[in-house]
């Protein structure tokens, strides 16, 4: 998986096709027990626990949905400012792909397609529950993917 190749929504990485069919907001909740109101009137310093997990449901033949649940707890003190919880689903058709292969696509390339959109999301939530924006920060999918692995992200070379 060295070689990357895009092409509109379809993408091949090393003979492994990868198309995007369809992108979508599966479920998501808000929880701010108090409102923008911060507990004795005290300044803003949250403290923050984000949790992300992903995980994927075959459709058909070659083709996955792939779940990535962010969930994100803001906390002053013991007092929970709000709670945020977002599934982002996207539909991908993955053709040519060994397990190892789609494991790696499933736990590292699809959450990194998915993931722009849930950051929007719970951002339009926290600003609509009354208070001061936040995006979550970048996240690196392949690190992540290769410590849970035990095993380094492979080198790529990006190519259009």
């Amino acid at each position: 998986m060295n070689e990357v190749r895009t092409t509109g929504t379809e993408t091949t990485v090393g003979g492994v096709q990868v198309s995007l069919q369809s992108v979508y907001l599966k479920d998501c909740s808000y929880e701010s027990p108090n409102g923008p109101r911060l507990p004795t009137n005290q300044g803003w310093e949250p403290k923050f626990q984000l949790n992300m997990n992903t995980s994927a449901e075959e459709i058909a033949a070659d083709v996955r949905e792939v779940l990535l649940t962010i969930t994100l707890e803001a906390k002053h003190g013991d007092a929970t400012l709000y709670l945020v919880e977002v599934k982002q689903a996207g539909v991908f058709a993955i053709a040519g792909a060994s397990l190892e292969d789609l494991k790696r696509l499933i736990g590292s390339f699809c959450p990194s397609v998915l993931f722009p959109y849930a950051r929007e999301v719970i951002s339009d939530l926290i600003i609509k529950g009354g208070f001061p924006n936040f995006l979550l920060p970048l996240v690196n999918f392949d690190l992540l993917f290769a410590q849970a692995s035990e095993t380094p992200p492979p080198p790529s070379t990006l190519v259009n």
